[in-house]
């Protein structure tokens, strides 16, 4: 029996409308822009009646597992292929949306959202890489999200306890690599 870890094949942020917020594609399944656009527009308008609110659904839509949640104005995805573990698939929406919570103080808005982009965009980056998930817990995800935001010039004095462990996590790694 061959058991392997999911593939994630997109991960998705929309708003409201169904409009790119922040999206990271992992597969060529979708090769153009074009297909990337009709795959999310398609996405959204299946779930947009839904009303995934509290709770993470799980849905099959044009052969791929879609995990979905909502929150505001903000329409969260992760899709994976139809024979992935879609409790695993979950497990990857959920970190993403904790960490982004967590990272916006719990102001889950579009506008929040577009004007700490690069906070998402590092979020994204520290769960997936290529499609293999690297991390699905929150704090973890934010604490390297925020080691990457760490300004080193800052006296450890006038930074918050998260940079100034950043800080020296980095400064013991670097010295551990000499």
């Amino acid at each position: 029996m061959d058991v392997s870890a999911p593939f994630i094949k997109n991960i998705l942020l929309l708003d409201d409308e169904g409009k790119r917020v922040a999206v990271k594609y992992y597969s060529d399944d979708w090769p153009t822009l074009a297909s990337k656009l009709s795959f999310e527009k398609s996405t959204f308008t299946k779930t947009q009646r839904t009303g995934a609110r509290a709770e993470a659904e799980i849905g099959m839509f044009d052969g791929y597992i879609v995990v979905y949640k909502f929150i505001s104005d903000l329409h969260f995805y992760v899709t994976g292929s139809d024979d992935d573990n879609e409790l695993i698939l979950a497990t990857v929406l959920q970190g993403f949306f904790d960490a982004v919570s967590m990272l916006l103080r719990n102001n889950m808005e579009k506008k929040t959202v577009l004007e700490n982009l690069d906070l998402v965009l590092l979020c994204l980056d520290e769960i997936v890489d290529s499609g293999i998930i690297l991390d699905s817990d929150a704090d973890t995800i934010v604490g390297k999200v925020e080691m990457h935001g760490a300004d080193a010039d800052v006296p450890l004095s006038e930074q918050t306890i998260s940079q100034a462990l950043a800080t020296a996590r980095e400064h013991l790694a670097r010295s551990l690599l000499k």
